[in-house]
């Protein structure tokens, strides 16, 4: 019989590592900028398309529409995001205010900074190879489902 030890199964490894890393980040950038993780992912992904749908927001950050949703409408009541009608009328586009181009200019120094403390103990070269596995395991995943 194949016995399965959690704490040598890579997807369970993946999901707590995941979840360590991201409840270290959220605690900086609620202290820091009041801001969740789902906030931050919608103004990151957004900052960097300068403007997206909600749907495509969902798909990117791998959020689920409500999730996406609620995000947005939140971001919206704190003048950070626009949410306008989008061509399909299904989705509604996103962009940032000033006031969230602000936020992002600030917290995107941040949060590089936090990677560099997460990373600091591995050289370039194992960052490098780690980053092209996560790339790699996300296309065989993304072929699983």
């Amino acid at each position: 019989m194949t016995r399965l030890v959690l704490d040598d199964f890579v997807p369970y490894r993946l999901s707590v590592t995941s979840n360590l890393v991201s409840d270290a980040i959220a605690q900086t950038y609620e202290a820091l900028f009041g801001l969740t993780i789902p906030e931050w992912r919608v103004i990151a992904v957004v900052a960097e398309e300068s403007g997206m749908n909600q749907a495509a927001v969902g798909v990117r950050t791998r959020m689920d529409k409500v999730t996406v949703s609620r995000t947005a409408v939140a971001l919206v009541g704190r003048g950070l995001l626009t949410r306008g009608a989008h061509d399909d009328r299904r989705s509604h586009r996103l962009t940032l205010t000033p006031a969230g181009q602000d936020l992002y200019a600030q917290v995107a120094p941040k949060a590089l900074e936090l990677e560099q403390r997460i990373l600091a103990q591995f050289d370039p070269a194992e960052v490098r190879q780690f980053v092209s596995m996560l790339h790699r395991l996300e296309v065989v995943a993304r072929g699983l489902t």
